[in-house]
């Protein structure tokens, strides 16, 4: 009996070509967004489960306090002395393992790179998160100091075919390190990638860090802090514990301005955006975004199926008719549509099966992801192949089957059903459903499109064009003066600035600031960001002054007594505008002066943050950063020029640079990103919407070809024929459009509200999407609605 469905089954396609071409080529195409975009909500999903003790491990995070309670630094690392107490104090807890990012330059022989992803690790790293230690014994690796570990890549960068074990390479051209373990890399699907591994013990040593400041440096947040929990301990309980364990080892108010957290392995990559993170993450709501887009992608296709099945059910009413007449039961007759509808999807996902592989590489290039085709043939996935696939089948053709069967015999074969076929409610509130989720994604696209617009047009109150960043090593006592003398010797090179910061990225230190109260310097409430810079920094920036003057050689006091504020922080810590702010005096930290300029703000970070106060002080004898500002467009003999000055400063330090543009650029890649997601899906729903309405108007067309005949022979014209087939539809987009305006609206302006800075939603958005989508739905239409109106009407009406 089942072979005899699918043989029936396969007839049916055979014998109605174009409606079998259109439904695997739309349930085809919704099947394959489905299964890229499952591919990528696996991976997200999927992120540090590759550790044996995910579900128990924790990180540390703390967050400081104004005043007034409210947040103002949230972190994802800690101080280094929280690792040992919550050990010490806690003994409940199985592990605590501290790490601490840092770059340097690695040299081997004549292997000499900059490095980045270097982490010094505790020796029970081990115990903590599940490293493939390919050489060494994890037992001991890392107790010594000056110890290191690679990565299987990194051993083979430096050492090729030889066994590193036992090897010395020198880092940052002061330390001797003694490789002792290879490791395999962690997977992508990781909060963190460590290139190298290094002993914490070598932070001990006073030249490195200090023994002294790991016990007691509680200002020094920048050290990542995990927990391994007991099973089925409850982390809150330790939450809890936690004010009164700062108020113990930190002082007795710690809790008021200090909270500790913590985050589960597994939650940090979707569900963690804190101020520093060891890695960019992702964010749950886009999970629940492309989760939302691949069930509407796969819905559409199924609407399109249902549509035109229940369109051609004139054509099988007979067929439904003749076989209750000769002892078919209704179930049989279900069964027999069903089948023909999963056969359909069969072989719809063979079809699919190859877009994947042709746009896996798309979408990888899109995401930056490393997703490979062997993902669809893991058990887990195979499993969500076949259910949905079964799935697909039973919803595309349910109605079909359930509708064709509760036809009468009698009526079916009397011809009484036609009538009812042409106003088919369900088939026009599908149309509907399908229209207003592609207009949704047509404004989403728009919207999203109009801030990146918005974001690249934005006054940032800087000059980021053209703008070289170098890095210079950490531990120099080079001459900076001198080498920003030998860089101007270029003559497009025009102002060459130091600063501990550059814009785009996140403003993470801070002092206590001090304002004059009455006769005495009093703290202020307000939570002020620093930038230590020289007098070539705002010039290299062009930032403009409100009030006051830059900093300046001619004033040997400034380097010990300047402070140059922004306008934010003037008006937020009480002045009414710059120049009343010019002259008085101000703290920072430890050091007391006066305050010498005021800028106009800046948008340091991104827009995604509003433009937060900040002090300039000068403290640049050892720069994190150097900001060459070139003029013209010979850029390439700029960089010639600074790599020739480099090397014959830095002779042991690789040359390297990037432009502040392409930095900038990067902190709206996700949203970039996005853009074009949007659009190609938005692309993709109007294409197999517009597949379903060419059908239903080829379907319906057929099925008024006498009507069309007679209003011929009437003096129908051809132009009121195309307007007569054409409108139905055209109704049925309008309204689609009416529904979808209000939807895409609500959920935009809540995604606007992610940045601080944002577009408006333009009016012109709406209209757009509507012509558009109107326009692209009656060019499908009066393709068949011309082709039936220019028929010859004694054809139509010879049977009469």
């Amino acid at each position: 009996m089942i072979k005899n469905y699918f043989k029936i089954a396969f007839r049916n396609l055979i014998k109605h070509k174009s409606f079998s071409f259109i439904n695997i080529i739309g349930v085809a195409i919704g099947l394959a967004c489905f299964l890229l975009l499952t591919l990528y909500v696996k991976d997200e999903l999927s992120y540090d489960r590759h550790n044996v003790n995910a579900e128990r491990i924790y990180r540390l995070s703390r967050t400081f306090l104004s005043k007034d309670g409210t947040e103002s630094l949230r972190l994802g690392h800690a101080a280094p002395p929280f690792g040992p107490l919550i050990r010490q104090d806690f003994p409940e807890i199985e592990q605590v393992v501290r790490l601490l990012e840092t770059d340097a330059m690695v040299r081997y022989g004549e292997h000499i790179f900059n490095e980045e992803n270097i982490y010094a690790a505790e020796d029970n790293v081990f115990k903590v998160f599940s490293f493939n230690v390919l050489q060494g014994n994890p037992a001991n690796a890392l107790v010594n100091p000056f110890s290191i570990m690679f990565s299987r890549p990194m051993a083979e960068k430096y050492f090729g075919k030889e066994n590193p074990l036992g090897k010395t390479i020198r880092v940052d051209n002061e330390f001797d390190y003694t490789v002792t373990g290879v490791y395999e890399p962690f997977p992508s699907q990781a909060s963190f990638h460590p290139n190298f591994l290094i002993s914490f013990s070598t932070l001990a040593d006073d030249r490195v860090y200090g023994a002294e400041n790991l016990r007691s440096n509680w200002g020094n947040n920048s050290f990542s802090t995990f927990l391994l929990l007991a099973k089925n301990y409850d982390p809150e309980k330790l939450v809890k514990a936690f004010p009164a364990f700062q108020n113990k080892h930190i002082d007795p108010k710690a809790s008021t301005w200090s909270v500790l957290n913590l985050t589960k392995l597994t939650d940090i990559h979707l569900h963690s955006h804190l101020d520093s993170e060891m890695e960019a993450n992702g964010d749950i709501q886009y999970v629940y975004l492309f989760s939302a887009i691949a069930i509407f992608i796969l819905l559409i296709a199924c609407i399109n199926y249902m549509n035109l099945a229940t369109a051609r059910s004139a054509k099988r009413a007979k067929e439904v008719g003749m076989r209750k007449v000769v002892g078919a039961v209704r179930s049989q007759l279900i069964n027999q549509f069903l089948s023909e509808s999963i056969l359909l999807v069969c072989i719809s996902l063979i079809l699919a099966f190859a877009i994947v592989a042709i746009c896996l590489p798309f979408l990888n290039d899109f995401t930056q992801k490393q997703l490979t085709a062997n993902s669809l043939f893991t058990p887990s996935f195979i499993a969500i192949v076949i259910s949905i696939t079964l799935f697909t089948g039973l919803v595309a053709g349910s109605y079909p089957a359930f509708f064709l069967t509760s036809f009468q015999p009698t009526s079916v074969l009397k011809g009484k059903i036609a009538s009812a076929l042409k106003n088919g409610r369900l088939r026009q509130t599908l149309v509907v459903a399908q229209f207003a989720i592609a207009v949704v994604l047509i404004i989403s696209t728009a919207v999203v499109y109009s801030q990146m617009k918005f974001i690249q047009n934005y006054k940032l109150g800087y000059s980021k064009d053209q703008v070289i960043l170098l890095s210079p090593p950490a531990d120099s006592t080079t001459n900076f003066e001198a080498i920003s003398q030998e860089l101007k010797q270029n003559s497009n090179i025009t102002e060459v600035g130091r600063s501990s910061r550059i814009p785009s990225v996140r403003l993470l230190d801070s002092w206590e600031a001090y304002v004059m109260k009455g006769d005495s310097m009093t703290p202020s409430d307000i939570n002020i960001k620093s930038l230590s810079v020289d007098e070539d920094f705002i010039p290299a920036y062009k930032i403009q002054m409100a009030a006051g003057r830059n900093f300046s050689k001619k004033f040997g006091t400034d380097k010990t007594e300047g402070f140059i504020l922004n306008e934010t922080a003037v008006h937020m810590l009480g002045w009414k505008n710059a120049k009343d702010a010019i002259g008085n005096r101000f703290g920072y930290g430890q050091v007391r002066g006066q305050i010498i300029g005021v800028t106009k703000d800046y948008h340091f970070e991104s827009l995604h943050q509003k433009v937060a106060p900040i002090v300039m002080f000068m403290q640049t004898e050892n720069p994190r950063w150097l900001s060459v500002q070139i003029a013209g467009g010979d850029i390439k003999n700029s960089v010639d020029h600074m790599k020739k000055v480099w090397e014959s400063r830095f002779p042991d330090k690789p040359f390297s640079y990037e432009f502040l543009d392409e930095r900038f650029g990067r902190l709206y890649a996700r949203e970039q990103t996005q853009q074009l997601l949007f659009g190609i899906f938005a692309g993709i729903a109007i294409f197999i919407s517009c597949l379903g309405l060419l059908g239903l108007s080829m379907f319906m067309a057929e099925l008024r070809v006498k009507e069309i005949g007679v209003r011929k022979v009437l003096g129908a014209s051809i132009p009121s024929l195309v307007v007569l087939l054409s409108n139905d539809f055209l109704k049925l987009v309008l309204i689609a459009i009416i529904i979808a305006s209000p939807i895409a609206w609500y959920g935009m302006h809540n995604w606007l509200e992610n940045f601080a800075y944002h577009t408006n939603i333009s009016i012109w958005i709406f209209v757009g999407a509507g012509f558009l989508s109107a326009g692209i739905a009656l060019l499908t239409i009066s393709f068949q609605s011309i082709k039936a109106a220019l028929r010859n009407p004694i054809n139509a009406l010879k049977s009469e």
